[in-house]
């Protein structure tokens, strides 16, 4: 059996009448990339709190890297990095001021300090940038100089919370490789998001909704396991025709992306597209393809009124 970074069982954490987090049993396993998709509101701060040992569980009960929380939260804080989801250096202090204050609060001496700025400033191609100000930065700018504060000291686990909420796509792309380098020299990362793209780059995940988790496993299970099947119809009157899909009982849900539909028939339909070509409602002239599920439907399925059954998706938290 596989190591594990974190296990939680059965955590909970209330904030007066509200649930934030709801009986979340979890297993992350050693040098992997977990990630946590949902909404805004959905628990994955939250959870992200508990896991560092920030904020106290109600009930239930979590270990991080060996570590009973929040009991043993002042020992686990040396082995684990933190990228908070907004900015939280100092925008006054140049890039490597900051880089300084960080090494000197993990406890770097002067030798260390020099050889490891050096090492990461080169690393996340931060060399031109030494002497600017922190607030004057880019948003890729800044993501580059906070993931290089959290890894200071050579964490073994790091959290990232909503880490690229606020950077282009070509500065999303090239972080998302520098985690997998740091997963590949042996760092466990658990991140936050709310892009489907960057979900589906992670070895598992979990989906959250208003506290609970929905479902957890490799994108590619939780895709393969879908208790629906995915038909794209291509036709005239689509604003039309979506609402009259959308009222049969057997459609999930469907949606426009372009000039087509996407339409999600449940599995209990054997042939989904002569199900659709006979519920006389498509027009004549309809073109129809059977196409591969993706991790946004699995997302439609697991959250608000399309919950799946305890049995469709491994690993589902009702």
């Amino acid at each position: 059996m596989a190591e594990l970074a974190i296990e939680a069982n059965n955590l909970t954490r209330k904030f007066a009448e509200m649930t934030a987090v709801s009986s979340l049993n979890l297993q992350v396993e050693k040098q992997q990339i977990y990630g946590f998709l949902g909404p805004n509101g959905s628990g994955k701060t939250t959870a992200i709190r508990l896991f560092t040992g920030l904020l106290k569980p109600s009930s239930g009960h979590v270990k991080v890297l060996g570590y009973n929380l929040p009991v043993d939260a002042e020992r686990l804080r040396r082995q684990i990095g933190y990228m908070t989801q907004k900015f939280s250096l100092y925008d006054d202090l140049t890039l490597t001021e900051n880089m300084q204050f960080i090494a000197r609060v993990y406890g770097l001496n002067p030798k260390e300090q020099k050889s490891r700025l050096d090492e990461l400033i080169s690393i996340y191609q931060l060399t031109a940038l030494k002497k600017q100000l922190a607030g004057s930065l880019s948003g890729g700018q800044k993501q580059r100089l906070a993931l290089a504060c959290a890894v200071m000291h050579k964490p073994k686990l790091l959290f990232l919370d909503e880490p690229t909420s606020a950077v282009d796509p070509e500065n999303r792309r090239e972080f998302w490789e520098q985690l997998f380098d740091l997963c590949d020299q042996g760092v466990t990362i658990l991140v936050s998001t709310h892009y489907m793209d960057e979900a589906e780059r992670c070895h598992k995940l979990a989906i959250l909704e208003n506290g609970i988790k929905r479902a957890d496993d490799s994108p590619a299970q939780l895709m393969a396991n879908m208790p629906a099947n995915v038909i794209e119809v291509s036709t005239d009157n689509l604003r039309q025709l979506k609402q009259q899909l959308v009222a049969l009982p057997e459609v999930v849900s469907a949606s426009q992306l372009g000039a087509h539909l996407r339409v999600l028939v449940n599995k209990s339909i054997a042939d989904p597209m002569t199900f659709l070509k006979q519920s006389h409602i498509m027009p004549s002239h309809t073109a129809m393809h059977l196409v591969r599920a993706s991790l946004e439907d699995v997302f439609v399925l697991s959250t608000g009124n399309h919950i799946m059954p305890r049995a469709s998706i491994n690993k589902v938290e009702q």
